[in-house]
């Protein structure tokens, strides 16, 4: 069954395009994680209400607690947030992507995000979105460098100047207000991608770039999940870890404007939602010794760090 049987929705050659190129992005993923993690993703289809549908895939493994790296492809109506955005007469709007988190078991293995999409209106409005940025439980230079480094280097082959604007961005981002301090080290981050945003680029050049950060995920992140998900931890690691993981439930369901999306324009929860960890904690006014590890992680999550030294 072809994608357009499977969710019931007519779509354009280019719209056909960024499909295959999204489920083949899913599921490079998805096998490399497999892979490192020694267990499958359980995998269902769904539909949404106003046309279109998803195919989610969740991981609870041996290394993974709950990661998830989902496909969706559906139309509905222009939810408010984003009318200012597009053509006024601009009624519908076509959307399709994948999404990822990865909240693993050990503290030393950070959480990941990833986001690659593409948006269509009715009336002509194009463009495209995403980034990757990481999260540690405690922050390693070294992975940090390696990360970003990765990025960059995927950054340079299409723009020289994509790198530093789409870290910077993503430091902008990724940055709980309330908490004044940044998610984690960041990564990029962009939106509304177009000709007009990109020195005259064409939206199908700017696709490749998406489709290439895509692809970058496994170089960047695999290797961080590899040498560390086996290191031994303490209880005192993993008391951390869990308050790390509250920070990133704040920042989901009070500053990130994917899940608002999402559930603005009757997405489904489970697939939206997927992105919290299964287990957070939040103490009130949490103290650790100045020199700690804790505190030196801490010290890191402020914009503007250059991580590529």
């Amino acid at each position: 069954m072809d994608t357009e049987e499977r969710f019931g929705l007519k779509i354009s050659d280019f719209q056909k395009r960024v499909v295959n190129d999204l489920l083949a992005i899913q599921e490079s993923i998805c096998n490399a994680l497999s892979q490192e993690d020694g267990q499958n993703f359980q995998e269902d289809f769904w539909k949404h209400s106003g046309g279109g549908g998803g195919r989610t895939r969740v991981l609870k493994g041996n290394h993974i607690e709950k990661g998830g790296v989902n496909f969706s492809m559906v139309t509905g109506e222009v939810p408010p947030m984003m009318k200012g955005n597009m053509h006024p007469d601009a009624k519908t709007f076509f959307a399709t992507g994948v999404s990822l988190v990865i909240h693993p078991k050990n503290p030393w293995v950070p959480i990941v995000h990833m986001n690659v999409r593409y948006f269509e209106s009715d009336k002509g409005d194009a463009w495209i979105g995403g980034g990757i940025d990481l999260t540690p439980i405690y922050v390693n230079k070294d992975e940090a460098r390696d990360f970003h480094s990765a990025l960059k280097m995927t950054c340079d082959s299409f723009d020289p100047e994509f790198y530093v604007k789409f870290k910077t961005w993503a430091d902008d981002y990724f940055f709980l207000k309330h908490r004044n301090e940044t998610r984690g080290i960041g990564g990029i981050f962009y939106d509304y991608l177009k000709p007009e945003t990109t020195n005259g680029k064409s939206i199908e050049d700017v696709w490749e770039f998406n489709k290439a950060i895509g692809h970058t995920f496994n170089k960047a992140y695999i290797p961080i999940l590899s040498g560390n998900k086996n290191r031994e931890f303490t209880e005192a690691h993993k008391r951390w870890q869990l308050l790390r993981r509250g920070r990133y439930v704040e920042f989901n369901l009070v500053w990130d404007k994917g899940t608002l999306f999402g559930l603005q324009t009757g997405g489904r929860t489970e697939s939206i939602l997927m992105s919290l960890p299964q287990f957070a904690s939040w103490e009130y006014s949490p103290e650790f010794a100045p020199d700690s590890a804790e505190q030196e992680t801490l010290s890191y999550l402020q914009k503007g760090f250059n991580w590529i030294q």
